[in-house]
């Protein structure tokens, strides 16, 4: 399945949920980089480094480092947050299955409106 990499601020209830789907989910506190304030574009460069995709409730400035002209990342899965994690869990699941190879793509991925 889809290797990702969940920023520091995803909820870990929601990387839980997409392992038991069969995701390969690493999480900064797994990369021993909890709590150091890492700046977006560095985050970004470690998940290319370890070929995932970034997985991030931070939208507006990883939409902003997604180049669609040049895209040199393995994906960016930018997310509104949403309480059930395992319904954002399924609703990634969904989407990253469709999207295929990742690689360059930024998914967006919404909270219902209801």
């Amino acid at each position: 399945m889809t290797r990702l990499y969940a920023n520091e601020n995803f909820p870990f209830p929601v990387v839980e949920a997409l392992r038991a789907l069969g995701h390969d989910v690493t999480t900064t506190q797994d990369a021993g980089r909890a709590g150091q304030a890492i700046p977006d574009d560095e985050v970004l460069r470690y998940a290319v480094g370890e070929d995932r995709a970034v997985l991030t409730l931070n939208r507006r400035h990883f939409i902003a480092l997604h180049d669609p002209a040049n895209p040199t990342h393995a994906g960016i899965v930018v997310c509104t947050f949403d309480a059930d994690f395992v319904r954002q869990a399924a609703r990634i699941h969904e989407a990253v299955t469709q999207a295929g190879d990742l690689a360059g793509k930024l998914i967006r991925i919404n909270r219902p409106a209801h």
